[in-house]
């Protein structure tokens, strides 16, 4: 349960930083957000550790796509909060998901498999 914590916390932190300085904002729910995706995907990378990287990257894409489709549809669609809008590119689904998104995660997953094995480490 801390380890749990300490994770949600590590993506709590790092995903706002990285939205920052991808677009200059960020919301306070892109932190739970961040939050629940680190913390989902150290979990999966943890118990799937032998699946190779570029397998880990494909399942890291769908799992942060997935739930940004959710979150998207709760706070930019139901609460009408705007935080992001994809609306502009190819491919997208009601403004919330995109593939060029789906990739960039896919990408993110690389060196969050990586802190996920050395968190491993550490315990």
């Amino acid at each position: 349960m801390r380890n749990n914590l300490k994770l949600f916390c590590i993506g709590c932190a790092a995903y706002p930083l990285i939205e920052l300085l991808w677009r200059g904002r960020t919301h306070w729910t892109m932190s739970l957000l961040g939050g629940a995706c680190f913390l989902t995907l150290c979990r999966f990378f943890r118990r799937f550790r032998n699946l190779k990287l570029m397998t880990k990257c494909v399942c890291g894409s769908a799992i942060i796509t997935l739930s940004e489709l959710c979150c998207g549809w709760i706070v930019n669609i139901k609460m009408k909060r705007n935080v992001w809008d994809y609306s502009n590119l190819r491919f997208n689904i009601k403004g919330q998901i995109c593939p060029l998104y789906s990739f960039l995660w896919g990408l993110l997953c690389i060196p969050v498999s990586g802190i996920s094995k050395l968190l491993q480490r550490k315990k």
